[in-house]
């Protein structure tokens, strides 16, 4: 999966795989995010906020949480499972583990998550404890993200898709990381020590490529009820499961291993319920008409999120890219044009599941700055789609009529006679 090359940009019958998968899950996401608001918006909002807030589980394991608490830290560690699994593959037997090809789309990464924090800091200083969610725009929702891409793209160069999923790998190890060492408020370290004992059996099973659903399942509980005991976010225990899943086949052979073959069997969980269960319980926000909206777009906070989004994200990706393109030997691939990474770039501005639940931990559930954080992801994030949309849909239309032209040429006589390189036109073949 290559983000810059001298060459093409080939995408792999597994990268299409988990692009189609991603379809899916964001188009469930969106479905239930929109019910989720219509429903708060309606004469019976608080139907949903007692359905949100209806407490169950055990309180003796400290485990009587909300059904919206049960979706932001037990579901989720199931899409972070997923998650783990993908970077753990990409590190190991993808182009992430060539140091010179990971260092592009990890700075350009990292360029995307720290431009948008610093545009949320200079909207918000002197904001009166608004700066603790500094982190809240800067994740992108991959599975958002490529919904949106279906949608918009017809002709687009495979290249593009390519881009935008390299991008949320590294976006989410780094997301990852915020959570776990900015967003931990109290730790108890004899849990999170009792959690590596579950994590170690479970890895021990795997490493032996024993993958019994009975054996694995149980284990993966304990080791989240202990990390979420010990004050991390449950979420990281997800992760920390994935890790330990060997990526290559123990015969040394090509072919799918272990982590591939749960990844294919855990995703439609992660997709089809996971996300979309917690983007219901999550996206709910009660507006108050345009009253409401505007009041919450005058928080600093709400602003900050827009901006970071909307701004910070193209900034930071287009930027990154353009300087790595100028000064160092990267190389942006043939098929793409600067207008095409631009809206890639604002695509990105798409920051949903994650930025939610960091505006969760960063201001708690039920206060008027967590309403105001769900205004300015939704604002955020459609405000970022239309201004992808508008870019990408006048690029698909552009690439459709090459295809169109060299389509008629090939009928003419066989062979392209006009070739389309980056917006420029080439002789092809004599």
């Amino acid at each position: 999966m290559r983000l810059f090359a001298r060459g093409s940009f080939p995408e792999s019958s597994r990268v299409g795989e988990i692009l189609r998968a991603e379809t899916t899950g964001g188009m469930l996401l969106i479905a239930g995010a929109l019910v989720a608001i219509v429903w708060a918006n309606t004469p019976w909002s608080d139907a949903y906020t007692a359905l949100r807030d209806w407490t169950v589980g055990p309180a003796a394991l400290h485990l009587d949480l909300s059904l919206g608490a049960w979706a932001a830290d037990g579901l989720l560690a199931i899409f972070f499972f997923v998650a783990g699994l993908e970077l753990k593959r990409e590190f190991v037997a993808g182009d992430l583990r060539d140091v010179r090809r990971a260092a592009l789309p990890v700075v350009a990464a990292v360029a995307g998550m720290t431009v948008p924090a610093l545009v949320f800091v200079a909207v918000n200083l002197g904001a009166g404890g608004g700066l603790k969610g500094w982190a809240i725009p800067t994740a992108t929702d991959i599975a958002f993200a490529v919904a949106i891409l279906a949608v918009i793209s017809t002709h687009l160069p495979s290249g593009l898709r390519t881009f935008l999923l390299t991008l949320a790998v590294v976006d989410d190890l780094l997301a990852i990381t915020i959570i776990a060492v900015f967003y931990t408020s109290e730790l108890h370290l004899l849990y999170l020590a009792l959690a590596v004992v579950p994590i170690a059996v479970f890895g021990f099973l795997v490493q032996r490529r024993i993958h019994r659903g009975w054996l694995l399942m149980p284990l993966a509980f304990v080791a989240w009820t202990l990390v979420h005991a010990s004050g991390v976010h449950a979420t990281v225990a997800g992760v920390a499961l994935a890790f330990t899943v060997p990526v290559l086949r123990r015969d040394g052979q090509d072919g799918a291993g272990l982590a591939e073959h749960l990844e294919h069997v855990v995703r439609p969980v992660s997709a089809g319920i996971a996300v979309p269960v917690f983007a219901f319980f999550a996206a709910g926000v009660t507006v108050g008409g345009l009253h409401g909206l505007a009041q919450a777009l005058r928080d600093p906070i709400a602003l900050g999120i827009v901006a970071g989004l909307v701004v910070g994200k193209t900034v930071g990706i287009a930027g990154s890219t353009w300087a790595l393109a100028t000064f160092t030997r990267a190389d942006l691939d043939d098929e793409l044009s600067w207008t095409d990474v631009i809206g890639m770039s604002m695509l990105a501005g798409i920051g949903f599941t994650v930025s939610l639940l960091i505006g969760e931990l960063a201001y708690g559930t039920g206060s008027g700055r967590d309403d105001h954080v769900k205004v300015g992801v939704l604002i955020g994030s459609l405000v970022a789609t239309v201004c992808a949309a508008a870019v990408l849909r006048t690029r698909n239309r552009a690439y459709r009529r090459i295809c169109e032209m060299e389509e008629v040429d090939a009928d003419a006589d066989g062979i392209p006679d006009v070739f389309q390189r980056d917006g420029r036109e080439e002789p092809g073949p004599a």
